[in-house]
C-alpha cells in the first residue's frame, strides 16, 4: 500500500496542501481498494463519513430523478476527490457513484481529515475552491438542461470527454460510455442519443467502434453545440 506522502496523486487533488506529518497521520488512517467496473462506491441516501481518492479509473456520479432514469452530474477520474462535502455537512449524500471501469481508490475517514479542514487553512481553501467549481458546473447543467436541444447538449459532451480525458493510442478517447450513460448525460431516451449519435457519425463529426468514440471534428461540434 502506498504512503500518501509519496504518492503522486495527491498532486492533483487538494490533498497537495496537506503537510507532510499530516499525510504521515493520514496515510496511517486510509484504507485501499479495488472496485470493479459496475460496483457501486456508495448510494444515494447513505452517509460517506469520509472521502476517496481516485488512484486509477473513472466513475460516473448520478441523481435519480422522479421519473426513476439516472442523471448523470459528473465523471470522476484518476486523480479526484469525491466526497468532499460530506466533510462540511453530516447529511446524506444526495448522489451514487458507480464505476464505469476497474477503480483503485483510497478512503480516509471523516473524523481525520476534518482535523485538518480545521488547523490547515490553505488546505481548507483548497477543498472549497473545489466545491466552488462543482456548484458552478451544477450552474451550468442547469441552464444547459434548460435552454439547450438535445442536439447542442450531445455536441457539448463529446467536447467535453475528449478535453477532460486522454486519448488511447487509436485516437479514440479513453473512456468507455454505454450509449444509456451518453444519454443519462444529456438527460434524454437512450434511443434518441443512439439516433443523434449515428446523425453526427454520417456528417463525419466523430467516428464510432463499439464503445470507442473518435472526435473527428471539433469545431462544427462547437458550432452545433453554440446554437450556430
Amino acid at each position: 500500500m502506498s504512503k500518501c506522502e509519496q504518492c503522486i496523486i495527491r498532486q492533483f487533488n487538494s490533498l497537495k496542501a496537506l503537510t507532510k506529518d499530516e499525510l504521515v497521520r493520514i496515510s496511517g488512517c486510509k484504507t485501499s481498494k479495488t472496485i470493479k467496473k459496475g460496483e457501486v462506491l456508495f448510494e444515494e441516501g447513505e452517509h460517506i463519513n469520509g472521502v476517496f481518492c481516485v488512484k486509477d479509473g473513472i466513475c460516473k456520479v448520478s441523481k435519480m430523478s422522479e421519473n426513476g432514469r439516472d442523471q448523470i452530474i459528473h465523471l470522476i477520474k484518476k486523480g479526484d476527490l469525491l466526497g468532499e462535502r460530506s466533510l462540511i455537512n453530516d447529511e446524506a449524500s444526495n448522489l451514487k457513484a458507480v464505476a464505469v471501469n476497474d477503480m483503485e481508490v483510497c478512503f480516509i475517514p471523516k473524523e481525520e481529515i476534518v482535523r485538518d479542514l480545521e488547523k490547515n487553512p490553505n488546505f481548507t481553501m483548497d477543498i472549497l475552491k473545489n466545491m466552488a467549481t462543482s456548484l458552478k458546473e451544477a450552474d451550468n447543467v442547469i441552464v444547459d438542461m434548460a435552454q439547450k436541444t438535445v442536439k447542442q447538449r450531445l455536441a457539448a459532451t463529446l467536447l467535453y470527454l475528449n478535453d477532460k480525458f486522454p486519448k488511447r493510442e487509436n485516437g479514440s478517447i479513453d473512456i468507455h460510455l454505454t450509449r444509456e450513460d451518453i444519454a443519462n448525460i444529456i438527460g434524454t431516451a437512450t434511443e434518441s442519443a443512439i439516433r443523434l449519435l449515428a446523425e453526427f457519425k454520417k456528417k463525419a463529426l466523430i467516428q464510432l467502434k463499439g464503445k470507442e468514440i473518435f472526435v473527428l471534428d471539433t469545431t462544427s461540434l462547437k458550432h452545433i453545440a453554440q446554437g450556430l
